[in-house]
């Protein structure tokens, strides 16, 4: 059997050829196809902006400095996360303070968020982790009662629905990814979405070096030189083509999301009775987007052994994520103590992800199913 990776994109003809067409006309970035798959985006999720750029990353980064809270204020967020999004607090000059996750979910906990306010405490970044929304009613009555912003880090969960309405309407500003291993790529790219005017003008701004005209009002025959740098900005912009790449993705991420759907079903059925396999869990109210499909492996099965294992059969699993607060940069800043997470470092220990992907097909999930099945305990 090929390798099987744990995430891959699926790029067909109809996206090659859409690349192609932006690659043969006049614009190339900073052109018509950017305000085209934002209004893409903003049909599909139904808020009212969507400003793109070039990384999950680089939505975040702009989505904490368009707060413009005072510096080192406090912002509550989960360790199970990529860095991204915690590194997005510290770029902006902001101090993240870590609350443990459920143990069920893997999501942050409402409870643990709402014991680490302080005084100082501005937002919360919850992080819907997986594609499995948090639980945001909870969330969002604690940010309502402290009057705190919140970000919603929804990078693996693009087409994600909490009682029945796109992920994209519940925070003061959501972040997606379309790196290759997520729903829809353009290659590297992200989007800010949100339902505030104030915050999308700037945001517009932020991406392109905080300056407040664009490419397309500065050339032509009617065109002015003048421009204005309003916020200290960085370069943030998505070229042309990965729009068009985004545009044409996005009209297949429904399927997408029903293969994902259906592929994690089929894991589900397989390992319900396999002893030492803890399934994730899925709340009753919620469209999971299955970014990643992880399970929980108990003893006496040691994750990594497993790991070892399951890359000698060429299969790509991977872990997701290495908490936040275990990586070298934040125990020389902080110092936290991992038992003060005690889900999270009971989650890390047993947790492995699985391949899923659009086009994973039947022989490749029972390859999986039945090296699992062979491991020796």
């Amino acid at each position: 059997m090929d390798f099987i990776p744990y995430g891959m994109h699926w790029i067909d003809e109809e996206d090659i050829n859409e690349v192609a067409n932006v690659l043969r006309s006049n614009w190339i970035t900073t052109g018509p196809k950017i305000k085209e798959f934002e209004d893409a985006l903003c049909a599909y999720i139904g808020c009212k902006y969507c400003v793109a750029v070039n990384s999950g990353t680089s939505a975040l980064d702009i989505a904490v400095q368009s707060l413009d809270l005072p510096v080192g204020s406090e912002i509550i967020t989960t360790p199970f996360t990529f860095v991204a999004t915690s590194n997005s607090i510290i770029y902006n000059n902001h101090k993240p303070i870590f609350a443990d996750i459920c143990s069920d979910t893997f999501n942050i906990d409402p409870e643990d968020i709402r014991r680490k306010i302080t005084k100082n405490t501005k937002a919360i970044i919850y992080v819907d982790y997986a594609g499995q929304p948090c639980d945001i009613k909870e969330i969002k009555e604690i940010a309502d009662e402290f009057d705190l912003y919140l970000i919603e880090d929804a990078c693996h969960a693009l087409g994600a629905e909490y009682d029945n309405k796109k992920i994209g309407n519940f925070a003061d500003l959501t972040i997606f990814s379309f790196h290759p291993v997520k729903h829809i790529t353009t290659g590297e790219g992200g989007a800010v979405a949100t339902n505030h005017t104030e915050l999308y003008e700037k945001l517009s701004l932020l991406r392109t070096h905080g300056i407040d005209k664009n490419a397309m009002d500065r050339y032509g025959p009617s065109a002015s030189w003048a421009y204005d740098m309003k916020y200290l900005g960085r370069n943030y912009r998505i070229t042309d083509f990965q729009a068009a790449l985004g545009i044409s993705q996005l009209k297949k991420l429904d399927r997408f999301i029903q293969k994902r759907n259906e592929l994690a079903r089929t894991y589900d059925e397989f390992f319900k009775n396999v002893d030492f396999i803890r399934l994730p869990a899925i709340k009753g109210n919620v469209r999971h987007a299955w970014h990643i499909y992880t399970i929980l492996l108990d003893e006496p099965v040691n994750r990594n052994d497993f790991f070892n294992y399951m890359r000698t059969e060429n299969i790509g699993v991977n872990v997701h994520y290495i908490p936040a607060y275990k990586h070298s940069y934040y125990r020389n800043v902080f110092g936290l103590d991992p038992k003060d997470f005690p889900n999270t470092e009971e989650v890390f220990k047993k947790i492995i992800t699985l391949p899923l992907y659009p086009r994973m097909d039947e022989e490749s999930i029972r390859y999986v199913y039945d090296k699992i099945k062979s491991y020796q305990i």
